[in-house]
């Protein structure tokens, strides 16, 4: 693809960032337009609609373009994937940590160039699969346990600034866990755990810069599975900034295991543990006398500007 021939379509999420997406789009679209390219703007009326419009925009030949958090990119990397379209980003949630794990820019002049003539490479997604539940690709990873809850306290905490949600919602979310009981089969080696949460990363960023998975590498084939076991809540809380350099995984508590499959189930104390993906929710984990949810590495299935 060259640059006289790449036409965008913007899909917007007017709701990432506390509402910082719609003022994102707007210089970086100007310099596209200056610059000879097409640009198409729509607000995303809602999940529903979303494939419909990907399928409209790779059928124009259209470079579909993420403007919003790691939810919104999740959503569309499935359906750009499944099309064999391409996807650009214009990070603009709370997190972006996809973004930041693909070096994206933050200056405006200079997303408008990486999208104009930026390399286009390919990358691995996640399929994440549940029982009694449809497939869904997930770009960066997919968590359970307390980095789950604390996505659910990060939607509830629009009140603070960004730079204090995923901290005030990681802490929170510490204070009140209790561990689970974890079953964790790795291309077909199984291990338990008593944990406070498991990790599967195709992305080594999450939570807003957390570097989860140091060595995790987005084109390499494999998952990279961490597994925090049990600790006292003071242990946990104390060793949490280690885990935005990735010091945390050399602590007793924490183990790493790379594989292409990866199943889950977890029984909790108390109700169920939760699972989420990329900021999104997406329910519970079944429990070890049920069949476990099934991560897997799709290997190159989205081909991005990057």
């Amino acid at each position: 693809m060259t640059t006289q021939r790449r036409s965008f379509s913007f899909l917007v999420n007017p709701a990432s960032g506390g509402g910082a997406a719609p003022e994102a789009v707007v210089p970086v679209a100007q310099q596209l337009r200056s610059a000879g390219a097409t640009v198409d703007v729509t607000y995303s009326p809602g999940p529903k609609a979303m494939d419909a419009l990907v399928e409209a925009a790779i059928a124009r030949g259209d470079v579909v373009v993420s403007v919003g958090g790691d939810g919104m990119l999740s959503s569309l990397a499935g359906a750009v994937s499944l099309r064999g379209g391409t996807l650009g980003l214009l990070p603009a949630g709370r997190g972006n940590d996809f973004a930041r794990m693909l070096g994206i820019p933050d200056d405006p002049a200079a997303q408008a160039q990486l999208l104009l003539d930026g390399a286009v490479r390919r990358v691995d997604l996640l399929s994440f699969a549940a029982p009694g539940a449809a497939e869904r690709r997930v770009a960066g990873s997919v968590y359970s346990g307390v980095d789950a809850r604390a996505a659910e306290i990060v939607d509830q905490t629009h009140w603070l600034p960004k730079k204090l949600q995923y901290p005030y919602a990681a802490l929170r979310a510490l204070a009140t866990y209790q561990p689970a009981r974890y079953r964790v089969t790795v291309d077909g080696e199984t291990r338990e755990y008593d944990a406070a949460n498991v990790v599967v990363a195709n992305s080594g960023y999450y939570g807003k810069g957390m570097h989860i998975a140091p060595a995790a590498v987005l084109d390499d084939g494999l998952l990279d599975v961490v597994v925090i076991e049990a600790a006292s809540k003071l242990a946990l809380m104390r060793s949490l900034p280690k885990v935005y350099d990735g010091g945390h995984i050399v602590l007793d508590e924490v183990t790493v295991l790379t594989g292409r499959r990866v199943e889950v189930a977890a029984d909790a104390r108390r109700g169920q543990v939760p699972v989420g993906g990329d900021g999104e929710a997406l329910g519970s984990l079944p429990g070890l006398s049920e069949s476990p949810a099934v991560v897997e590495v799709l290997p190159g299935a989205l081909a991005v500007i990057a």
